[in-house]
């Protein structure tokens, strides 16, 4: 009745169907054909759920095919405490440098979003949880830097659990050593834009994640400085429904808008032509 296809491999015990062709999306569940998900930028057809991209299909996704060029690649972490916890922070390091192939969670570099040049810095949220450390500080503040030269806007893109707690107070010290270039980039009057993806959290969020002139999010992520079960723990009562949600936020006016991942760049370059393009 029915073909061999469907009949169970007598060695594991598993249909013989190859490894990678279906997702189930971590939401709803619904089984979805791996093509079909990566076409529509990992968001589920049936729920909407925006699953997590890498910062290289971010930049995939937002800026011009081949006009990105990566900047300060080879600006790498120290472990200047010698910390380590259940390991080493050197063994992490080295762990999410082999999975990711990335020196530190932020990728920095300058590209164009339909003709109109940027500066653009992208964390990636499997480094460490896309913490911050030294390295992300200082990424963002040559990026500042050399924007403010080079007249170009700056756009952030967030997926961050905070600040990297292997680096103690020197992770911290990021979050006022961003904010102040963020200062400089504004004073010198050249806009820079926020894009908040799930999570965009604690000591990025307190920092250059939610200083931008526009800010944007993606439908359903989590934003906020700590998670709601803290919170609730700490002044013991029950928080709104959705409450840390990109809706909510934006119904509270913490946020712009809330926009689906395709058309982010549409609509990323609707906001740069109104706020950059007539000076440029």
């Amino acid at each position: 009745m029915f073909r061999d296809w469907f009949k169970k491999d007598e060695k594991n015990n598993s249909r013989d169907i190859p490894d990678g062709l279906w997702i189930k999306c971590p939401q709803c569940s619904q089984i979805i054909y791996s093509k079909d998900w990566n076409e529509n930028y990992k968001v589920c057809i049936k729920c909407g759920y925006h699953d997590q991209l890498t910062a290289w299909e971010r930049i995939d996704l937002l800026i011009d095919y081949g006009t990105f060029k990566e900047i300060y690649k080879n600006v790498a972490p120290v472990d200047i405490l010698g910390f380590t916890d259940t390991k080493p922070y050197t063994q992490r390091l080295k762990e999410a440098q082999e999975a990711t192939g990335l020196k530190d969670s932020i990728l920095a570099g300058q590209g164009e979003v339909n003709g109109i040049p940027i500066y653009i810095m992208v964390i990636d949220f499997r480094f460490i949880g896309g913490s911050m450390g030294s390295v992300v500080g200082e990424k963002v503040v040559r990026v500042v830097e050399r924007a403010i030269v080079d007249k170009f806007p700056v756009v952030s893109v967030i997926a961050s659990g905070g600040a990297r707690m292997q680096e103690g107070l020197f992770s911290l010290y990021q979050m006022a050593k961003t904010s102040a270039a963020i200062g400089r980039l504004s004073k010198a009057k050249i806009p820079y834009i926020n894009i908040l993806t799930h999570p965009s959290t604690a000591g990025v969020l307190a920092s250059f994640g939610s200083l931008g002139d526009v800010i944007i999010a993606e439908p359903g992520a989590l934003i906020g400085f700590t998670g709601p079960r803290v919170i609730e723990q700490t002044i013991k009562q029950k928080l709104p429904e959705g409450f840390q949600k990109s809706e909510f936020l934006l119904e509270h006016g913490m946020i712009d808008m809330v926009v689906e991942r395709k058309k982010l760049k549409s609509v990323l370059y609707s906001i740069l032509n109104h706020l950059w393009r007539k000076v440029w």
